[in-house]
């Protein structure tokens, strides 16, 4: 049976993220070749080229892929829950627990800030992670479990202290306690039952 071209650009696309997130989570994106993906991949340079442009270029579409990773796996943990407010607990300690995966910390919570530039990896994140928590903080004040406010600043402050727990967790701060301090940390949003 053939395969068409599209089926084998994707299939070359794919095995080329594939690789990048490998490389890119082990070493760190400076010391990332993009030959040697390409070569680790089994397709060309010019493949390697023609897909992403650049080394920056495949960093970016990893970036992407690992993000919405990360996305898909909060949200499987918060749709575990049926209480809104447990949905909220649940998703925000999968994302904590994401500390301990090479690929979230090397990739996406040290790299990729400096690579792309703080503006761009808050646009990503904003467009992954951060978009679900709004989502989320807005459900839960809509039901009166938190108290009405403006959703954006909260959603910010929260999205930041997760981001530099995964961090402290991935250089290897203790995930209990980390899931400790969030849970008081939320406590303190919602209103007495």
């Amino acid at each position: 049976m053939a395969v068409s071209r599209a089926e084998q650009r994707a299939a070359t696309r794919r095995a080329l993220l594939t690789e990048g997130e490998r490389r890119f989570a082990a070493d760190g994106y400076h010391q990332v070749v993009l030959a040697e993906v390409a070569r680790a991949a089994g397709v060309t340079k010019g493949a390697a080229y023609h897909h992403f442009d650049s080394k920056a270029g495949l960093f970016r579409a990893v970036v992407a892929e690992v993000q919405q990773k990360l996305g898909e796996r909060v949200a499987a943990a918060a749709d575990g829950q049926s209480d809104l407010w447990e949905q909220l607990r649940a998703g925000c300690q999968a994302f904590l627990a994401a500390g301990t995966d090479p690929a979230v910390r090397q990739i996406l919570l040290v790299d990729a800030p400096t690579v792309l530039g703080w503006d761009e990896w808050r646009t990503m994140d904003e467009e992954s992670s951060a978009r679900h928590l709004a989502e989320a903080l807005t459900g839960l004040a809509a039901a009166g479990i938190i108290a009405t406010q403006p959703i954006e600043p909260l959603t910010r402050l929260l999205s930041g202290a997760m981001n530099e727990a995964a961090l402290w967790i991935a250089r290897g701060g203790d995930p209990g306690a980390a899931e400790q301090a969030l849970d008081r940390l939320l406590t303190g949003l919602r209103h007495p039952a």
